[in-house]
């Protein structure tokens, strides 16, 4: 089997808009066209409220878990090319989060990729995921930002990656080095407009008067 081929349906798969789909259940034709218009799970709890939402979390999250588990299974059953596995398995979540951030489908418009590279990470590097979701849900309990908190997050698995390997000479590759710092790099760039706003005072928090009340904007 090309080695190519896992690498794309991991891609195709990223890109699946359970943000877009998921509000289309509950009657929501294009979510793109309330809250934020963007398609992430953010903005669908925006608009469905989190028991709806909930859905687009799950379908996030596993889509990024399956493009290892394939790339798993490709390795195991038809090799991986003359790659080591390590990489192979990377660059199957990496294609998922790339899916997620730039589909297909939608013209390359897609999400922030957050809960796609969560999956993707918890199928590679659970304990260190796991980590870095605690980060995420603490900064989000305390500030109410999302965007930060999930910038934080990313930012705690990387550093975590890092401490073991540098700090405790724990047998981490550097493949894993290199995508923790590319995963910050790529969720820090799906943010940029978020940095703007935290910066100037006028990003949404969960919950607040202002994000009720907003309908069509571009805040995200």
């Amino acid at each position: 089997m090309n080695i190519a081929l896992p690498i794309l349906v991991a891609y195709l798969l990223g890109g699946i808009p359970f943000g877009l789909l998921v509000p289309r259940l509950f009657g929501v034709p294009d979510i793109r066209k309330l809250g934020s218009g963007n398609i992430g799970a953010t903005n669908a709890t925006r608009v469905l409220g989190f028991r709806r939402a909930i859905w687009v979390y799950l379908g996030d999250i596993a889509k990024g878990s399956a493009a290892v588990l394939i790339g798993r299974f490709s390795a195991a059953h038809y090799g991986t090319g003359g790659l080591g596995v390590d990489l192979f398995l990377v660059l199957c979540a990496l294609a998922a989060v790339l899916g997620h951030l730039f589909p297909l489908y939608l013209r390359f418009k897609g999400g922030k990729g957050v809960n796609t590279a969560l999956g993707a990470m918890l199928a590679l590097l659970p304990i260190e995921a796991l980590i870095a979701f605690v980060i995420f849900a603490i900064v989000v309990s305390t500030t109410r930002y999302v965007s930060l908190g999930s910038m934080l997050g990313v930012a705690s698995f990387s550093a975590v990656i890092c401490i073991e390997r540098f700090a405790l000479h724990r047998p981490i590759g550097d493949v894993y080095v290199g995508v923790s710092i590319l995963l910050v790099l790529l969720i820090v760039y799906a943010h940029r407009q978020n940095i703007k706003r935290l910066l100037s005072g006028s990003e949404n928090r969960v919950g607040s008067k202002r994000e009720r009340r907003e309908k069509v904007g571009p805040h995200a």
